[in-house]
């Protein structure tokens, strides 16, 4: 009945009316057809959920044949068009996450590296951009630059490229990397040569070319870490133009405050410093570079401070710390050196441990034994990152517990007579140990090395006045040894086989492997004849293994072939553990290379030339003293 007076009512409505009835009923009576399936099939709905089809993809005219309409064909009069979802389009390169590999495996133009502002603004957060750069050779340095950021989830970071090679290794890291076109060298070019005087009209260039583009630039050396995002402290004095590092040694203030500017005597260090695009800072990055370009021999580092200081004062105002200078607009503010740390604030005082705060960076100044020496403080400070091979060598480490008496370390005043007793005791323990790593052809995991004396490269009175450095102090291995040298290939059929060393933070490192750590010999030296001490591989307790002091080389070979398996071999002692090399022609290569490890310290006040050569084999000299050289020609290193 009801549904007779519906059907007449659509009979008697308008064509328009009719259809959209007709519509509804059919529509009703399809839905109810799926339902009933559904139900009786035993399916559920997204089962039995119709697939897409293309069947009646042209029923209407396609504007984009490469955009195709699918349609979900619920039935052949009704066609559903489903708007398309465009395909993602290729991320730049500058734009993917950093450490992602590229995909394809194809590189790129060169032309897409270049520097424009386009390339930068991909990587830009809150108008800021962290930049450093170099060529291959620094290429483990770039990365472990790259990866503090990262790690402290800062990632708007560009590395400039000086050569096709560190561009190429770079991309297929992930790294976001732009050619600077400067085609140098591979290699390291080695400090205060002209190629790295090249390098520093690079980074000026640099500056003057990035600026114009409205960016605030945190311009950076590679042969410094990041410890802590510097961008909130940086975002603090937001007047400033420019906020430079220091090789300040004295700190004029105990708090994370910029320094006092008045009392900074010390040269600004432009490894660390962030320009913001004023005026003011674009004019000083164009006449920098004009100067440097003019003279070849201005180092950039003297020629930023010579213009900087070109006008310095007054002061912008009472609390921010800032300072007008170069041209009286140019607003300049001076990182604390506690924080924002030099070679020698971080290594040598430790000045942030002392006043309790926490550091920003660390730049490998105030060091020596070129990169081999930065790359090694770095290690010593377990902020560089080395791949995991780094932390399983080869044959295995040999590592020993260094013995020093109290008296070497503490007794007496703190002078060149007490400071080379203490390392001397230290070179004769150091000496034996590399002997048998030379034997064991293992690693050598080095001791900390503790010092009484600052070295410098100028005459002092044993520590900076006005320092916070402490005494004694663990000193980096540089100021003793020439750890270039230690690195070095040197011919094996003149100074013996190499003899590999790590630093002595090694086994705290979170990188070392427990299992490798945990594979460990503990060789106890013991009187022979004693309980239990004679050459044998037996072991007295479990991993656990009693050696008779002043073993020959015979006995070394013969006990510790059956260890080779074991990855740290570590002594007790070094004192007395070796006997000497019974090959002659061997003890001969090793006495070469290993004379060639001792550096010299500087310098005494009162004498020219100031530096004292230390002496690996001091102990067999019954005169040697601790002295510089008295005439032209002792001035050389003792052998």
């Amino acid at each position: 009945m009801g549904l007779g007076n519906a059907c007449q009512e659509v009979a008697n409505s308008k064509p328009l009316f009719l259809t959209i009835y007709a519509t509804v009923i059919i529509g009703i009576v399809v839905s109810s057809f799926y339902v009933f399936s559904a139900i009786y099939s035993g399916q559920s709905p997204a089962e039995s959920f119709p697939s897409f089809s293309t069947q009646n993809a042209h029923a209407f005219p396609d504007p984009d044949p490469s955009l195709r309409d699918e349609t979900l064909n619920f039935s052949r009069s009704t066609i559903l068009h489903i708007v398309p979802v465009p395909a993602p389009r290729p991320q730049s390169i500058q734009m993917r996450p950093i450490w992602e590999i590229p995909q394809p495996k194809k590189m790129p133009p060169m032309d897409t590296f270049r520097l424009t502002k386009e390339l930068v603004q991909q990587r830009v957060k809150d108008n800021v951009i962290i930049v450093t750069f170099g060529n291959y050779a620094f290429m483990d340095f770039i990365l472990t630059w790259v990866k503090h950021l990262t790690d402290l989830r800062v990632t708007n970071l560009l590395v400039g490229a000086m050569d096709n090679k560190l561009l190429e290794a770079l991309y297929w890291r992930g790294v976001p990397v732009f050619d600077m076109g400067s085609h140098m060298s591979t290699v390291d070019v080695g400090w205060g040569s002209p190629t790295f005087h090249k390098m520093g009209r690079e980074k000026v260039i640099l500056i003057d070319s990035i600026l114009p583009f409205g960016f605030e630039l945190l311009m950076c050396d590679t042969d410094m870490v990041w410890l802590k995002n510097p961008l909130p402290y940086l975002a603090r004095y937001p007047e400033a133009d420019v906020l430079t590092s220091s090789d300040q040694v004295v700190p004029t203030v105990v708090d994370d405050s910029l320094e006092i500017w008045q009392q900074v005597g010390a040269a600004y260090n432009i490894g660390i410093f962030h320009w913001r695009p004023t005026d003011s800072a674009k004019k000083l990055a164009r006449e920098w570079k004009e100067m440097l370009l003019a003279d070849e021999k201005i180092w950039d580092q003297n020629g930023f401070n010579d213009i900087v200081r070109r006008q310095l004062g007054p002061s912008v105002d009472e609390d921010s710390g800032l300072v007008y200078s170069f041209d009286g607009n140019l607003k300049l503010g001076i990182l604390p050196a506690s924080i924002y740390c030099s070679g020698h604030t971080y290594f040598v005082q430790a000045m942030y441990q002392q006043l309790r705060l926490e550091p920003y960076a660390v730049h490998t100044t105030f060091q020596y034994a070129g990169t081999e020496g930065k790359r090694h403080r770095l290690r010593e400070a377990m902020v560089f990152y080395d791949p995991p091979e780094y932390y399983d060598a080869p044959g295995g480490f040999l590592s020993f517990r260094p013995s020093i008496p109290k008296s070497k370390l503490l007794s007496g005043q703190h002078n060149i007579e007490s400071h080379f007793s203490l390392i001397n005791y230290q070179i004769k323990q150091i000496r034996t140990a590399l002997a048998i790593a030379s034997l064991l052809k293992r690693t050598l995991v080095m001791p900390p090395l503790w010092c009484r004396l600052d070295r410098l490269w100028f005459p002092h009175p044993g520590v900076l006045e006005g320092s916070m450095t402490r005494q004694p102090f663990i000193c980096p291995l540089d100021h003793v040894f020439e750890v270039n040298i230690m690195l070095k290939e040197l011919s094996e059929d003149e100074f013996g086989p190499r003899i590999n060393i790590r630093e002595y933070s090694l086994f705290d490192n979170p990188s070392m492997p427990t299992q490798v750590k945990e594979s460990r010999l503990d060789v106890q030296l013991c009187q022979e004849g004693t309980q239990n001490c004679y050459g044998s591989t037996n072991t007295s307790l479990p991993g656990v293994l009693r050696f008779p002091k002043r073993s020959n080389e015979e006995m070394f070979m013969k006990v510790f072939s059956s260890f080779k398996d074991v990855k740290v071999i570590h002594f007790s002692s070094m004192q007395d553990a070796f006997l000497g090399f019974t090959d002659k022609k061997r003890e001969d290569k090793f006495r070469k290379r290993v004379r060639q490890y001792t550096g010299i310290w500087c310098c005494v006040l009162d004498h020219t030339p100031g530096h004292i050569y230390y002496d690996m084999y001091w102990d067999e000299k019954p005169s040697w003293k601790p002295i510089p050289p008295q005439t032209p020609a002792d001035d050389h290193p003792p052998w």
